[in-house]
C-alpha cells in the first residue's frame, strides 16, 4: 500500500516535494490557502522567474553564505542543471543569461509555475484550499495535520510554508509555528535580499534617481567584504535596486557590526583616466560656476548632492577650483559613501534568513531528528542564498529530497 504523505505549503519548495513524492509511489495531498499556486513563485525575477543557476553543486554551495554544508547532500543530487532538465523535460524551453542566471524562454514566471501545476495533476496530487493550524503527532511520530475544515491523516507531513517575506503572497510564518510546536529551534527571522535604509538624508535627496553601471564596495566595520557591478536605486529612505539586495546578503550584524557602501560612480575609468575627464570638462567650463560644471558627467540630479558633499562653493568660478579640490571630487566619485543603519523590515525582503535549526534536521532526507515522519523544505528551513536562482534551487533541491526521502517505505 503507498504511503500518504501530506504537503503543507503550494510554493516552489511545496511543488516539487509533491511531485517528487507522487513519483516515488506515494499517495499525495497538498495544502495550500491560496487560491492559486506559485503565487511568490509567480513575482520572482521581476515576474520572469530566475528559476536557477546554471551551476554544479560545488558552484551553488559558494553561493550559500548561511549554512551552506547543510545543502552538500540535497545539491549534490539535483543541482541547477538537473533542474534545468526537469524542467525542460516538463516543456518549459530556457535560457541562461549574464553570471549564469537561467529564466524561461518566455520571460513568463507562470510557464514554470504552470508547468508544475499540470505535472501535479497528472501524477494525481488532491489538491486542497486549505490551512494546516497544528500537527498531529503521538509518541514522537506525525500523524497528519489539523486544518480548518478538519483533520487530514498521513504517514508522512512535510512542510514547505515557506519564510516571512512577501507576507500578502502567504508567506505568514505558520510553518516556524508548526515546527516550534513540534518541538524544533526556530532561528531569529530577518531580511536578506532587502532593501537598505541609509543613516542620514543623503538618499532621500536623490529619491527615485536609478544609477545604472555602478560599481559597489560594502564595507564592515571598515573592511572592504564585498563588491559588486550593476543597478541601484535611492529611494526616501535609503537605497535599494539589484546591486543592493545582493549587497544585503553580506551585511549580517547589524547589532554588533558598522556597514557602509561605497558607489563607484564612474567604475570604467581609472583615477588617472578620471582625473583627465575632469580636466578636459574643467577647461570646457572655465568660466563657469563649478555647479554648473558637471553636466557632462553625473545626472542633474545628483549634481546638488555631489557639489555639497565635495566641500567646493557652488558658485566658486572653475578655474579657480585647485588641484587639492578636484582630487576631492576625484575620490567622491569613486568612493561616494552612504553609512547604513539597518535592513529594511524582513517583510520588505525578497527571502527570510533564519528558520528551522538545520542540526535538528537530517541533510540527506530532510527529516526531524526530533519527530518521526516531519520533513522540512525551501525558505523555512534556516537557509539563504545570493541572488542569481540559487535560493530557487534551495527549493529545488530541499522539495526533491524531502519528497523522495517521505515516499520511502521503510520496513
Amino acid at each position: 500500500m503507498s504511503k500518504k504523505v501530506l504537503v503543507v505549503g503550494g510554493g516552489a519548495a511545496g511543488m516539487m516535494a509533491a511531485i517528487s513524492a507522487a513519483e516515488r509511489g506515494a499517495s499525495v495531498t497538498l495544502l495550500e490557502p491560496n487560491e492559486r499556486l506559485g503565487k511568490k513563485l509567480n513575482i520572482t525575477g521581476k515576474g520572469r522567474c530566475n528559476v536557477t543557476n546554471d551551476s554544479t553543486a560545488e558552484e551553488l554551495l559558494a553561493n550559500v553564505p548561511h549554512n551552506g554544508k547543510f545543502l552538500y547532500s540535497a545539491f549534490s543530487r539535483f543541482d541547477g542543471r538537473d533542474a534545468m532538465t526537469f524542467f525542460e523535460e516538463l516543456g518549459v524551453p530556457l535560457k541562461v543569461e549574464r553570471g549564469k542566471r537561467v529564466f524561461p524562454a518566455s520571460d513568463r514566471s507562470f510557464d514554470i509555475s504552470d508547468a508544475l501545476e499540470r505535472r501535479l495533476k497528472k501524477l494525481n496530487v488532491s489538491m486542497l484550499c486549505r490551512r494546516a493550524t497544528g500537527l498531529l503527532t503521538e509518541d514522537g511520530v506525525v500523524r497528519g495535520a489539523e486544518t480548518e475544515q478538519g483533520m487530514l491523516f498521513a504517514d508522512a507531513v512535510i512542510l514547505a510554508t515557506g519564510g516571512v517575506s512577501y507576507p500578502a503572497t502567504g508567506s505568514t510564518g505558520d510553518g516556524h509555528r508548526l515546527a516550534a510546536e513540534a518541538g524544533h529551534m526556530v532561528t531569529p527571522l530577518r531580511g536578506s535580499l532587502v532593501p537598505l535604509q541609509e543613516e542620514g538624508n543623503v538618499c532621500a535627496k536623490l529619491q527615485g534617481l536609478s544609477l545604472r553601471n555602478v560599481g559597489l564596495a560594502v564595507f564592515e566595520n571598515g573592511k572592504k567584504i564585498h563588491t559588486d557591478f550593476g543597478e541601484l536605486l535611492f529611494t526616501h529612505f535609503g537605497v535599494s535596486g539589484p546591486l543592493v539586495l545582493s549587497a544585503s546578503a553580506h551585511m549580517r550584524h547589524f547589532d554588533k557590526k558598522a556597514y557602509r557602501l561605497e558607489i563607484d560612480l564612474k567604475p570604467a575609468l581609472d583615477e588617472a583616466q578620471l582625473d583627465r575627464r575632469l580636466l578636459a570638462d574643467f577647461e570646457k567650463y572655465a568660466n563657469s560656476d563649478f555647479c554648473n560644471a558637471l553636466n557632462d558627467l553625473l545626472p542633474q540630479k545628483l549634481i546638488p548632492v555631489m557639489v555639497e558633499r565635495c566641500g567646493i562653493f557652488p558658485h566658486q568660478k572653475v578655474h579657480d577650483v585647485t588641484r587639492e579640490q578636484r582630487q576631492g571630487l576625484l575620490c567622491l566619485l569613486k568612493h561616494f559613501p552612504i553609512d547604513i543603519a539597518a535592513p529594511q523590515p524582513v517583510e520588505d525582503a525578497i527571502v527570510t534568513s533564519g528558520g528551522v535549526k538545520v542540526s535538528e534536521i537530517d541533510p540527506h532526507t530532510m527529516e526531524s531528528k526530533l519527530v518521526k515522519g516531519l520533513y522540512f523544505a525551501g525558505e523555512l528551513i534556516d537557509v539563504d542564498a545570493y541572488t542569481g536562482g540559487f535560493n530557487l534551487q534551495i527549493a529545488w533541491s530541499t522539495g526533491r529530497a524531502a519528497g523522495f526521502a517521505a515516499a520511502e517505505t521503510k520496513e
